[in-house]
């Protein structure tokens, strides 16, 4: 197995490049691009009930069920959608049943360092969203969340299980905890989780967790809402047929379907060996960056963080130019979240942790995934050292 001195599995440097934006979306796993050949052959719909339509619904419960052991849930919680941000907006909802006294949600707490999918308030009116502090390390801020939470009526609460931009893990048990115990509801948006973390939705007491395809090595345009037993949400996102149980009408999508679940069950069997091997693999690149450029911040660095994210700059580092630099040097890296890198401002989750502006329009996402290998680490390091050589001698890369 790789990290016992082996080689991955599947090696990631296509013509001679290193793909290290994992966190932006993951190539596809063989064991995904196997079942979803086979799937394309399936010509039913999954709705129908002769034996064409039967073999595509046997198809998408197997994938169910795969997807369900891989976040603890029961299959019939796990409903299948686009992917994450429909899943977020789906769960972001004021009209959840919790099979209490009242039915809906009066406001949403968010954290500031959310996916804009999530940090965009969902189907919440904007005047009743409010956001929850981070510290400086990007961590969410318990006790503003315990004030917040004290402040007002029961509060759908949504939280990340680790930031796609900095990695840093947030302490969800706790989070649970002073949520239940305010009688609010909590969603995890779990897409950066699975492969790295448990993502066991009892374990996390989550209500509602998200998770997305291609994050985890499936195709996209797939993932999947978890919900907890005794959730019900009486105004579906997307209203027609009755697929998904109701909650989410449309022809399902059985290729991918069937490729996420295949991603899913790999995912969960190697988390513990490919997580330790990431691990080792950014202390590699940390090291790295360290020795060559001393005066380089590694965000987030004192809390918990992901295995295979390292987000950093170094002063007066330009991320527009730096990203170019490596891309020509054969690395694929990223200036942070992918659905956010074509904008000029500086990343809204560094500004939640209160970094300076200049510093944050300067950070750098290495992020890396089962297949890196230690050649892909060395050949970052080396665009490094010639990126920052430039940098110390004041040339092409200083932020204006």
């Amino acid at each position: 197995m790789a990290g016992q001195g082996s080689k991955p599995v599947l090696s990631v440097v296509m013509n001679a490049r290193a793909y290290l934006d994992w966190n932006a979306t993951a190539p596809l796993r063989p064991q995904a691009r196997a079942v979803m050949a086979d799937a394309l052959d399936l010509i039913g719909n999954p709705s129908s009930v002769h034996a064409e339509g039967r073999m595509a619904r046997v198809a998408v419960e197997r994938a169910r069920a795969q997807v369900a052991v891989l976040v603890g849930s029961d299959v019939a919680h796990v409903t299948f959608t686009s992917g994450g941000t429909e899943a977020n907006m789906m769960a972001l909802s004021p009209a959840w049943s919790a099979g209490k006294a009242h039915d809906g949600w009066d406001r949403l707490l968010v954290s500031a360092i959310e996916h804009p999918s999530a940090g965009q308030g969902g189907r919440f009116p904007v005047d009743r969203v409010e956001a929850i502090p981070a510290t400086a390390q990007g961590v969410v801020d318990l006790d503003a969340l315990k004030a917040q939470l004290q402040a007002g009526g029961p509060a759908l609460v949504s939280v990340m299980l680790a930031n796609n931009e900095t990695g840093v893990i947030q302490p969800i048990r706790t989070i649970a905890d002073l949520v239940r115990e305010a009688g609010g509801l909590l969603h995890v948006d779990a897409v950066q989780g699975p492969g790295r973390l448990s993502c066991d939705i009892k374990d996390l007491g989550a209500d509602l967790l998200t998770i997305s395809g291609h994050k985890l090595g499936g195709p996209k345009g797939i993932g999947a809402l978890v919900r907890r037993e005794g959730l019900h949400l009486p105004e579906p996102l997307i209203r027609g047929g009755g697929q998904e149980r109701g909650l989410r009408a449309g022809t399902e999508d059985v290729a991918a379907i069937v490729g996420f679940g295949a991603a899913a069950e790999a995912a969960g069997a190697a988390r513990e060996n490919d997580a330790a091997r990431m691990a080792a693999l950014q202390q590699r690149l940390e090291a790295g960056i360290r020795a060559a450029t001393p005066e380089a911040i590694i965000f987030g660095q004192g809390a918990d963080r992901l295995p295979n994210t390292t987000l950093f700059t170094h002063p007066g580092l330009k991320a527009e130019t730096a990203v170019i630099a490596f891309d020509l040097e054969g690395v694929a890296v990223s200036s942070g979240s992918a659905c956010s890198s074509g904008k000029v401002q500086p990343s809204h989750v560094l500004a939640a942790m209160g970094v300076e502006a200049g510093l944050a329009r300067g950070a750098i996402r290495i992020s890396t995934g089962y297949a890196t290998g230690e050649a892909e680490i060395d050949r970052c390091l080396t665009a490094w050292r010639k990126l920052s050589e430039s940098l110390l001698k004041g040339r092409n890369f200083i932020a204006a």
